[in-house]
């Protein structure tokens, strides 16, 4: 979660717009697959949503991140789905995910237009890529958890954000 006053400019990197806060509806969007398909959020209607924003898949600590969360949603309900964001090509996370087993969560892209970064908070206008953040959406897409991560190298708070998602269900 930010901590007591932090604000945009308290990231390492500039982030453009506005964080998410616990109890606001979450902002629509349009994703792309490793397959170069659309996945909007109306697609995971009736979820609870873990949506863990990295870098890029091709760096230590999102490389651990997403292997971390694709493991620990073997053991979480049907009625949970974990979504892994970055601005990193499509083609380059199939990639990232064939060759690393990641197949019990979703990777998706906002590379396009970075408008899912600009929606939620996490757009690293530096490099072009989403600050480190993690999210639950209740069914109703209601933010119960936000967590932004100042520093892009630190690692998000796992127990806390699966803790809030098991809560929802």
């Amino acid at each position: 979660m930010p901590r007591p006053g932090m604000k945009v400019g308290d990231f390492e990197h500039p982030v453009r717009e506005d964080m998410l806060t616990v109890g606001q509806t979450a902002p629509g969007f349009t994703l792309i697959t490793p397959k170069n398909a659309k996945k909007t959020l109306d697609d995971y209607a009736g979820k609870v949503k873990v949506i863990s924003c990295v870098p890029s898949v091709d760096t230590r600590v999102c490389d651990a991140q997403t292997r971390r969360f694709n493991t620990e949603a073997a053991g979480l309900s049907e009625d949970i789905v974990v979504l892994t964001v970055s601005a990193d090509l499509p083609f380059a996370l199939g990639r990232y995910c064939a060759t690393n087993g990641i197949d019990r969560s979703e990777t998706l892209s906002c590379s396009r237009d970075m408008a899912f970064a600009d929606a939620y908070g996490v757009h690293d206008t530096e490099w072009r890529v989403c600050q480190r953040a993690l999210f639950v959406l209740d069914r109703d897409n209601i933010v119960r958890y936000a967590e932004y991560v100042p520093v892009i190298g630190d690692e998000v708070d796992f127990e806390a954000g699966l803790a809030a998602a098991k809560s929802l269900v």
